[in-house]
C-alpha cells in the first residue's frame, strides 16, 4: 500500500519499477491528498499501471455529525473490514481519533471496540488514512494542514499492533508529509508493560496515555483482564522510565463507573499511588455502550473527584464527552456502520 511508505521508500519503488526519481514525489504528495489513480494527472499512465496494485482503496460506508459537531465516519478497506473514526474540534485547532485495529483483544468490560474480538491489525497507512480523510475534509492539504492533534484513542490497542503503530507515527510525523508534532500526538494503552519501554527506547516522545480505570490489581482485574499479565506497579515503573527518557508528563485515563471504581477509598487509593508523579489524571464519567450494563457517575460526581484528587495533589480535568449522541465518545467506537442512538 503506498500510503504504508514513506517519501524514500517510494523513490526505491519507482525507480525499481523503471522510472524517474522525481516521479516518487509526484506520487508521494498525491497519495497524502488522497488522489485516486485518475485524479493525478502529472504521473504517466505507464507507473499508473504498475502501482495499482500497490494503490490504496476505500470507501466512507457511513458519516455521521453530532449535534456537538463532533464527526465520525465508518470507513470500509479494500478487504471489507470497517473501523470507525472522529473528529473532534476544540478551541485549539481539530484532533483525528483513530483506530489501530479492527476491533480489539483487550476485552475491557466497559468499551464497545472489544465485543467482536480483534479482526486484524491495521498498517500504518491504514492508519494515516484516517488523519488524512479528515485533512482533506476539512480543505487542508499535506502542506498546509487543518489537522492539529492526533489521539490514537479508537478501536483497537496501540501498542498490540507496535510495529505498525510505530510506523505511522514516523509517517505522520515526517517533515515530508503533514509533519504533525510528536507533541501533538497522545498514544493511549491499557498498560502493556514490555512495549511502554520499547516505545522509550525507540525514541519516541508522544503523549503517553495508561487507561488505568482502578486503583489497585484486584479491582482492575475485574474490569481488564489485562491486569492479569501485568501489575499496577509495574506499569507505574514503566511510566517512570518513559518519563526519564522522554520528560514528557504521563496522563491517566480513569473511566468512572458507578458503584464500582468511584468511592472515596477508590479515590484516595488512586491519590496515594500517583503522589510524586509527573502526571495528570483524565477523568471521564463512563459512556453508555448498550451491551455493557454499566451506568457512569454525573458530571458533578465527576467534578467532585477531581477537586478531592486536586486536594491530594493530583493534577485532574474531567474530559469533555463529544459526540456520544452518535456513539462517538470514548469508549464507544467498534467495526460496525452508524451506530446513532
Amino acid at each position: 500500500m503506498i500510503l504504508d511508505k514513506s517519501l524514500s521508500e517510494i523513490q526505491d519503488l519507482v525507480q525499481s519499477l523503471g522510472e524517474q526519481k522525481y516521479r516518487a514525489k509526484q506520487l508521494y504528495e498525491a497519495s497524502l491528498q488522497l488522489k485516486n489513480l485518475n485524479e493525478i494527472s502529472n504521473l504517466p499512465k505507464s507507473l499508473k499501471e504498475k502501482i495499482a496494485e500497490e494503490y490504496f482503496s476505500y470507501e466512507i460506508a457511513s458519516h455521521q455529525v453530532s449535534k456537538d459537531g463532533t464527526q465520525k465516519v465508518a470507513i470500509r478497506f479494500a478487504d471489507g473490514s470497517l473501523v470507525e473514526s472522529v473528529l473532534l474540534s476544540y478551541k485549539y485547532g481539530y484532533t483525528v481519533c483513530v483506530s489501530t485495529q479492527v476491533g480489539c483483544r483487550m476485552g475491557c468490560k466497559f468499551c464497545a471496540s472489544t465485543l467482536n474480538g480483534l479482526e486484524r491489525n491495521l498498517s500504518a497507512g491504514e492508519i494515516l488514512l484516517q488523519v488524512l480523510y479528515f485533512n482533506k475534509l476539512l480543505g487542508g492539504t499535506h502542506k498546509e494542514r487543518k489537522v492539529t492533534n492526533v489521539v490514537l484513542m479508537g478501536c483497537g490497542e496501540p501498542l498490540d499492533n507496535y510495529e505498525n503503530v510505530t510506523k505511522f507515527l514516523r509517517l505522520v510525523t515526517s517533515p515530508d508529509g503533514i509533519n504533525i508534532s510528536m507533541r501533538n500526538i497522545s498514544l493511549s494503552t491499557c498498560g502493556l508493560v514490555p512495549k511502554i519501554y520499547q516505545l522509550a527506547d525507540d525514541g519516541f516522545s508522544v503523549t503517553l496515555t495508561i487507561s488505568l480505570h482502578a486503583p489497585n490489581d484486584e479491582l482492575r482485574k475485574t474490569i481488564m483482564p489485562i491486569a492479569n499479565a501485568y501489575k499496577i506497579e509495574e506499569i507505574l515503573k514503566a511510566c517512570d522510565y518513559y518519563f526519564e527518557k522522554t520528560g514528557r508528563r504521563i496522563c491517566f485515563e480513569y473511566s468512572l463507573i458507578e458503584g464500582v471504581n468511584n468511592t472515596d477509598d477508590c479515590i484516595f487509593e488512586l491519590a496515594r499511588i500517583l503522589k510524586g508523579r509527573s502526571c495528570h489524571v483524565n477523568l471521564i464519567p463512563l459512556n453508555s455502550v448498550k451491551e455493557k450494563h454499566l451506568i457512569g457517575v454525573t458530571r458533578k460526581n465527576a467534578y467532585r473527584i477531581a477537586e478531592k484528587l486536586q486536594e491530594k495533589g493530583i493534577s485532574a480535568t474531567v474530559r469533555r464527552s463529544l459526540g456520544e449522541d452518535i456513539d462517538g465518545a470514548c469508549g464507544q467506537l467498534r467495526n460496525r456502520i452508524g451506530g446513532a442512538k
